[in-house]
């Protein structure tokens, strides 16, 4: 019977694939694979960088800026005044929730930065930095515009207050005068049917009839964002008929220096409606001879009786309507008497005296 053969393991070298190095030849990768890999990485962070500059530009990047680098003064405020509890409120938002909203930004250049929207995030900042003393209220977070006129500015400004706190008329008609002012808008009605152009036509004229005020008041009103709308349209119409009204309201409010909004419009109504400085001619009984005499302490109950028909009226005196009476004084003062002469009747002859 044959022997068999015994197999022995296969030379492990005789499986392997890779041909043995020779002599001469390069043991790394080609230099072309390096140019390529280089290639790609470079084009890949071109194209972040890129992206991230795009980002930043079209305002879809927020960045982290030291409060000292904006210009809060940029543009001329909308917001005459800051309510105390409206800031006490976002004070204690930032303090507790740190900064939510960025504010809107345009470049300056130079580091520099004007702030379009966002005033009262950054008033409130300023004021944590200073009684707080830390770092984290000395920046703030921001959207960079790009606004290509002023125009634009102005209008995300006054958008961004309508959405958030809302303005008074006021405040209104006074972003749109200074928007004129300072050449932003060619004319009033310009700026007006601009900056509001999503508030309804009513809406604006409303806003155009608190322009005269402004003009007429801006700095010597203390509350003017408290001037109620019916109140102000009422302002205006009396401006426009009036022009030396104007002068007697600063003069009046100036001299009051009030301290409250109830007391200022006190002041404003007393111009406007002055109580008469002579009441006593206008609501004067009849002369003292055609006055009727108290009867005498004997006299008996049934003869107290007051006459019907009014006394005969004197020389100087003359009846001119049923009741009414009109004395003439020897010093040329006229004195109005009789049953007729109601408290309607006396602010009629005001209203006419007035006219």
């Amino acid at each position: 019977m044959a022997k068999r053969k015994r197999l022995t393991p296969a030379n492990p070298v005789y499986l392997d694939d890779t041909p043995a190095p020779v002599a001469g030849m390069f043991t790394r990768p080609a230099p072309i694979a390096d140019v390529a890999r280089a290639a790609s990485s470079t084009a890949a962070f071109e194209e972040l960088a890129d992206t991230l500059t795009r980002a930043r530009t079209e305002g879809r990047m927020v960045l982290d800026l030291p409060l000292d680098a904006l210009d809060i003064g940029y543009l001329v405020r909308d917001r005459v005044v800051a309510e105390d509890s409206e800031m006490d409120s976002l004070r204690a938002s930032l303090l507790a929730r740190g900064q939510q909203t960025p504010v809107e930004v345009a470049d300056l250049g130079g580091g520099r930065y004007g702030l379009i929207s966002g005033w009262r995030r950054c008033q409130a900042l300023l004021q944590l930095a200073d009684e707080t003393g830390e770092d984290r209220f000395t920046r703030v977070l921001a959207l960079l515009r790009r606004p290509d006129q002023a125009s634009d500015a102005y209008l995300a400004m006054v958008e961004e207050n309508e959405i958030r706190v809302g303005l008074s008329y006021y405040e209104r008609a006074r972003i749109v005068l200074k928007s004129v002012e300072q050449g932003v808008f060619a004319s009033r009605k310009a700026a007006l049917q601009q900056l509001f152009h999503a508030a309804s036509r009513a809406k604006r004229s409303k806003i155009g009839s608190f322009l005269g005020i402004v003009e007429a008041l801006d700095g010597t009103l203390r509350f003017p964002q408290a001037l109620a709308e019916r109140a102000g349209l009422s302002l205006s119409r009396a401006l426009e008929d009036d022009p030396a009204l104007a002068a007697r309201l600063q003069q009046a409010l100036t001299a009051a220096a009030p301290q409250t909004p109830e007391a200022e419009q006190a002041v404003v109504q007393a111009v406007l409606d002055p109580r008469d400085e002579a009441p006593a001619p206008l609501a004067a009984p009849p002369p003292a001879a055609s006055r009727p005499t108290a009867p005498p302490a004997t006299e008996s109950p049934e003869s107290r009786t007051v006459p019907a028909v009014p006394p005969a009226p004197q020389d100087d005196t003359e009846e001119i309507i049923p009741d009414l009476w009109l004395h003439r004084h020897g010093n040329g003062a006229l004195t109005l008497s009789g049953p007729a002469l109601t408290p309607e009747l006396r602010q009629a002859l005001i209203q006419w005296l007035r006219q």
